[in-house]
């Protein structure tokens, strides 16, 4: 409804004021009671973002039908994704209790590997670590150490896992819940908030369209160079026999959001460790199928899968990811980059605005100067004036 014209400006401020003090206070309020949902939205949006153009080629063919369309692109990622990855996570687990019981009953012990590697080393390199101070039993003793928290941590996420199932199984439903109405509605929402927001629609149209390309660059170029990256190494593990091949190849998984390094924290250690042990050939085979395989699918797969989309350089993708993982957890991976790639965006656009402000001034003050000069003429032009 319009405002009174008769209503005095001071009046009308306070109304807008305090309309204003409304909208802050219960979209707080309304962000307060949906933190506890937080992953379970951003998952549901994000795994939206992903598979629209799928729902979108469903609708075509299903006839613009957007509920039976939602509906079988939803079934689509629970068979695709979904349950393989739940399965992958049970197999994780189990496995990672099998290697904790194997540590804390001296089935694997770090420090006989170290001991052995030791004794195939030459002599003189031997005599030449100790006298830089890199004792052997001092390096036993730290990977011993090391052994019992990595266990000790193994064995906390089991029984974390374990007594969050309930929770972990509501969330995952809240997700799919909210996932089906992110298919089916997805453009009409995106519609309603360039509709809201008061930041200028071309600007919205902007930054949403830089929220789906980072959001899908990144589960592609990351998560998808992973998945091959890590199955790819437990592959090669389970086929040398080496325990816990699907515990490590979702290690590696992780690992590949480092660059230059990723995987081959894991691979490197087990050849050497294979080697160690007397197992030459297995561990040879695993350092030249790593070095020749693993670490060629990030050179060849990333630029094909992501391209230019996220237009960030690496470092700051490696820094926005890292610092993801350590606020958000998991989720971190993703939300990181897409919240540096937003800071670039509004960044760029502030700057585009200063510079169009700046031209604008400009050609106001060229404008203002030609009429002067141009004042100056006619009156110079005039009878009477100074040029006669």
């Amino acid at each position: 409804m319009a405002p009174d014209s008769r209503t005095p400006l001071g009046t009308e401020r306070i109304a807008n004021a305090f309309f204003l003090l409304l909208l802050v206070t219960f979209t707080l309020g309304f962000f307060a009671l949906l933190r506890g949902f937080f992953q379970p939205i951003f998952w549901a949006t994000i795994t939206g973002v992903v598979f629209l153009p799928v729902q979108n080629w469903v609708e075509e063919r299903m006839g613009g039908r957007h509920t039976a369309s939602a509906l079988f692109t939803l079934l689509v990622i629970l068979l695709v994704v979904l349950v393989p990855t739940i399965l992958v996570a049970g197999a994780v687990a189990d496995q990672a209790l099998t290697l904790y019981d194997d540590l804390q009953g001296g089935q694997i012990d770090p420090g006989a590997l170290l001991a052995s590697l030791e004794a195939r080393l030459p002599p003189a390199l031997v005599a030449s670590l100790e006298r830089a101070g890199i004792a052997s039993d001092t390096i036993q003793d730290r990977i011993s150490d090391a052994a019992v928290a990595a266990s000790g941590f193994i064995a906390s996420m089991a029984v974390s896992v374990g007594q969050n199932v309930g929770r972990f199984a509501a969330l995952f439903f809240v997700m799919l819940y909210l996932l089906f109405f992110v298919l089916r509605d997805g453009e009409k929402m995106r519609a309603k908030l360039i509709w809201a927001l008061p930041l200028g629609d071309d600007r919205e149209e902007d930054l949403f369209e830089k929220f789906i390309e980072v959001g899908r660059a990144t589960i592609k170029g990351t998560l998808v160079v992973g998945v091959v990256q890590g199955t790819l190494g437990g592959i090669m593990f389970a086929i040398l026999g080496i325990e816990g091949a699907v515990f490590w190849g979702v290690v590696m998984v992780f690992l590949s959001i480092l660059p230059a390094v990723g995987a081959a924290l894991v691979w490197v250690p087990a050849g050497v460790i294979l080697m160690a042990g007397g197992a030459w050939v297995r561990g040879l085979v695993l350092l030249l199928f790593g070095a020749v395989v693993i670490s060629l699918v990030d050179n060849i797969l990333r630029p094909l899968l992501v391209g230019r989309d996220t237009k960030m350089p690496d470092w700051l993708i490696l820094l926005s990811t890292l610092g993801g993982l350590t606020t958000f957890g998991i989720s971190g991976f993703v939300i990181g980059p897409i919240i540096a790639a937003m800071f670039l965006a509004v960044w760029e656009m502030f700057g585009e605005q200063q510079a169009m402000t700046e031209e604008a001034q400009d050609a106001s003050a060229s404008d203002t100067e030609r009429a002067e000069v141009g004042l100056r003429e006619e009156e110079a032009r005039a009878p009477g004036g100074p040029g006669a």
